[in-house]
């Protein structure tokens, strides 16, 4: 307290601007005046021209340094008003004594310089400002703004009908009120099944993090997505009906036909000779057909039932020379490459490679030719790594359908192997793609995996 009442009576104690400039500005005209008043008074002048003199020469000093004191002072005030403006954003005042070749007049001419760029990006802010505000209501995504308190700060129309309620009632809401806790806490991006005015459906949930004013906020983006995944789970359907009717039909339309026929032989009151040959050969069509169909049938359950990853790291040299000695059918050549780890489930890995691998070796024993294995940091800055098998085999002659489920050009092929191996690298995160190889006979397969 005591320390306040000192630093008050000091600050009472310092001269303004104003009082300083002019101080000195009859601290400079003292000397002259002085020297002329005692010359004055001392010298051999009549009473009445000492004083006109005397009350001449302080007029003047005392003028002089007042006018001293307004042309410093006036160009800081004209300053101060400047800022005052630009501080109540208002751009429209210029200094006038913005001429170049003083220090003044450049200082002037920076501050109007100053007022036409932070003009320009005010306009250029607001425009900006009311394009995205337009965009935002307009969009037909639900947009969503709350503070620090989760509480609603800002909501676009889009928002405003899925709440199926007023902004007005809606802001400053808590989000537990408004139904929206569950996708504000939740891991984005993902899809969920909420209930918002009375409706049940699926949404894509979007969160993230900003700051305005200092504070935290957050904000929530719900795409509603029911239409689509309706739409795309009648095309899977759709698919998968007729892959399964295929595969059916090919198996029991063999088994009917039969069966039917060995019904006719046996219904006969006289049986042929050849009857037990002709049985036992129906018989044998009927075990092949329904061996097939169990193979199906267990292609479709183990595709269906891939459990999610247990991911820990894997080091991938050692990983990928213990999975290529498997193969011994086609000599392969492993390359070596950096020391690479990457986090994922060892066993699902091994068995994406098994597949490629026994593909790769497949292809290759058509030739005669052989497998190279590399691995690589995955180029354009990426954390990502990259493992590729070529193939000197003779190539795809068909794209279109490799991830189709069921789809197979091998005689005793499953088609799922493919489909198979795409699932578990994107359940990794990652990608796998096959393409001809460049310049050459045979394939490549890319696999492509979170370093």
């Amino acid at each position: 307290m005591l320390g306040e009442r000192h630093a008050d009576r000091r600050r009472a104690r310092e001269l303004s601007l104003e009082q300083r400039v002019l101080m000195m500005a009859l601290a400079a005209a003292l000397p002259g005046g002085l020297v002329a008043l005692i010359l004055l008074w001392t010298g051999d002048f009549t009473p009445k021209v000492q004083w006109t003199l005397t009350v001449l020469i302080l007029g003047v000093s005392l003028g002089f340094s007042f006018a001293l004191r307004e042309r410093i002072i006036l160009p800081l005030q004209t300053l101060s008003n400047l800022l005052a403006a630009l501080r109540e954003d208002d751009f429209s005042l210029r200094a006038r004594a913005a001429k170049p070749g003083s220090a003044l007049g450049d200082v002037m001419l920076e501050v109007n310089a100053l007022v036409d760029t932070l003009r320009d990006q005010r306009l250029g802010a607001v425009d900006a400002s009311t394009l995205l505000r337009q965009v935002m209501l307009e969009i037909d995504v639900a947009v969503f703004t709350f503070d620090d308190r989760d509480r609603l700060q800002l909501v676009n129309r889009a928002g405003e009908r899925l709440l199926d309620r007023p902004i007005e009632q809606s802001l400053g809401r808590h989000a537990d009120v408004l139904g929206l806790a569950e996708p504000l806490s939740a891991d984005a991006p993902r899809v969920l099944a909420l209930t918002l005015a009375g409706k049940l459906r699926r949404y894509e949930v979007r969160t993230s993090a900003f700051r305005q004013g200092g504070l935290p906020h957050r904000l929530l983006v719900l795409t509603d997505v029911s239409r689509s995944l309706r739409e795309e789970e009648r095309q899977a359907w759709q698919r998968l009906i007729r892959v399964l009717g295929h595969e059916l039909n090919n198996s029991l339309t063999p088994i009917r036909s039969i069966a039917g026929s060995l019904e006719q032989i046996v219904a006969r009151d006289a049986l042929p000779e050849d009857w037990q040959v002709d049985t036992r050969r129906g018989l044998g069509i009927i075990q092949t057909r329904a061996e097939a169909l169990g193979r199906f049938m267990n292609a479709y359950a183990r595709l269906a039932k891939l459990p999610p990853p247990q991911l820990a790291p894997v080091a991938l040299a050692p990983f990928v020379h213990r999975v290529a000695a498997l193969e011994t059918r086609v000599p392969i050549a492993v390359s070596s490459g950096p020391a690479l780890v990457v986090d994922g489930d060892v066993d699902q890995l091994e068995q994406l490679l098994i597949n490629l691998l026994h593909n790769a070796a497949d292809a290759a024993l058509e030739t005669g030719g052989g497998i190279h294995v590399a691995w690589s940091q995955a180029s354009g800055g990426t954390t990502s790594v990259e493992i590729d098998i070529e193939d000197e085999g003779p190539g795809l002659a068909e794209t279109a359908n490799l991830f189709v489920p069921f789809f197979t050009t091998k005689p005793r092929g499953s088609g799922i192997g493919l489909v198979l191996c795409r699932q578990i690298a994107e359940a990794h995160g990652g990608s796998l793609t096959l393409e001809n190889r460049l310049g050459a006979t045979g394939c490549v397969a890319r696999l492509r995996l979170p370093a």
